[in-house]
């Protein structure tokens, strides 16, 4: 029997992408005859994201936020909502196009607990490059993460990756960041108790309609990463 997968798409004022992300990600899954769900945890939007997402029926389910509290508190939500054996986070833009799936389940179902794509294994899958000074900040931020909490992990902030039921249930009921940092929260939280992290090069495309501010989200993601040892010693 195949297992179910539920794909947690993180979202924020999406309305001008969310419809042709989940009509794209319907039309592969169901291709590929997989048993699936998708659940868009609308974390506070302004806009008609929650009213887009309710049209799509049948295997996509809203799940609402009561107000903006960040993608790492979104993607928690949505993993400990989920009834998949396997459950996925996805950015809503696909700057990683929902086909690199694919690399994630081979991985878990060969055995990894946990697997996430990565843009610095192999920098030709990058299709569309950020701005320069966004890359530049992304490998400032990798060299602290090395340095502070944890070695071996190449991209931490690639928003494609994929836990089983197991390790999910393990690691997000004790996540407590809730912004931008939370990949790095997770991946400790993953190394601590001993669950295997793979990586996988996928191909990436940048999306100028980011929601990072370079500056004040990345002071609000370098400071988290001092709490995070804080909060788990």
């Amino acid at each position: 029997m195949n297992p179910t997968i539920s794909l947690i798409i993180p979202a924020y004022n999406e309305e001008a992408r969310i419809e042709k992300s989940l009509q794209t990600a319907c039309d592969y899954l169901m291709k590929r005859d997989l048993s699936f769900e998708i659940l868009v945890v609308d974390d506070g939007s302004s806009d008609n994201t929650s009213e887009i997402v309710r049209k799509f029926g049948n295997n996509v389910w809203l799940v609402p936020q009561p107000e903006n509290l960040g993608k790492g508190a979104a993607v928690r939500k949505g993993m400990l909502e989920a009834a998949g054996d396997l459950r996925i986070f996805t950015d809503a833009d696909f700057s990683t196009p929902i086909y690199e799936i694919e690399k994630l389940l081979k991985s878990i179902f060969n055995g990894a607990d946990i697997c996430i794509g990565s843009r610095a294994l192999d920098r030709s899958m990058i299709k569309e490059h950020q701005p320069f000074y966004r890359e530049y900040m992304g490998k400032a931020f990798n060299k602290i993460v090395q340095l502070l909490l944890f070695r071996g992990i190449s991209d931490t902030q690639c928003g494609f990756k994929a836990f089983t039921k197991e390790a999910a249930l393990e690691i997000f009921p004790k996540a407590k960041i809730d912004g931008f940092s939370f990949d790095v929260e997770i991946l400790f939280l993953a190394r601590k108790a001993g669950l295997t992290i793979e990586q996988v090069p996928v191909e990436w495309y940048n999306d100028n309609r980011s929601k990072v501010n370079p500056v004040t989200d990345s002071f609000k993601m370098f400071v988290e990463l001092f709490k995070i040892r804080k909060l788990h010693r």
